[in-house]
């Protein structure tokens, strides 16, 4: 899981994460309190580069979180959105 960019963002991000093997994932993005915003994938994928874009243009400004799940394996990543 990559840095999302831009980072701080307005309205819109790109994440961006690398899959070694094919499997389900799960990438969802969490507010400040751990609460669910928004679930941008939730499906079987094939491995390699995957690019989601996350529009926060409803959201309040404030400190997101974005977590990629396959399998056993977890990773987060913190976004910033500034309006």
């Amino acid at each position: 899981l990559e840095q999302n960019y831009p980072n701080p963002f307005n309205p819109s991000t790109l994440i961006r994460y690398r899959l070694a093997d094919a499997g389900k994932v799960n990438l969802t993005v969490y507010n400040s309190l751990g609460q669910k915003v928004k679930t941008l994938v939730n499906k079987i994928q094939n491995a390699g580069l995957h690019e989601v874009k996350f529009d926060g243009g409803s959201l309040p400004s404030g400190i997101y979180f974005c977590s990629l799940k396959q399998g056993q394996h977890e990773a987060k990543i913190k976004m910033i959105l500034l309006k």
